[in-house]
């Protein structure tokens, strides 16, 4: 998959992640986007490390599984990060 398919990818799965965890997250959508991108990324270094497996397709319910996922980890780190800076 390309670049262009990751970045799409992780988009979609940064936002389906704060469909998942809705709440209020400093930096809004942009950052939501970007995390997403990170995420799928994470996603899939996470599945090829645990299972072994290397990503399928952009079609493949594999991948939009572990890009989800990703994506959730790194926005529930995001939250702990910034949740403890802004109440110091």
């Amino acid at each position: 998959m390309g670049i262009l398919g990751w970045i799409v990818l992780g988009l979609l799965a940064g936002a389906i992640a704060k469909a998942i965890m809705p709440g209020n997250d400093p930096g809004g959508f942009i950052i939501t986007m970007l995390l997403g991108i990170v995420g799928a990324i994470l996603g899939g270094f996470i599945g090829s490390a645990l299972f072994g497996t290397d990503l399928g397709s952009f079609f493949d319910l594999r991948t939009w599984l572990l890009a989800i996922v990703g994506s959730l980890i790194l926005l529930g780190i995001y939250r702990l990060v910034t949740g403890r800076r802004a109440h110091t």
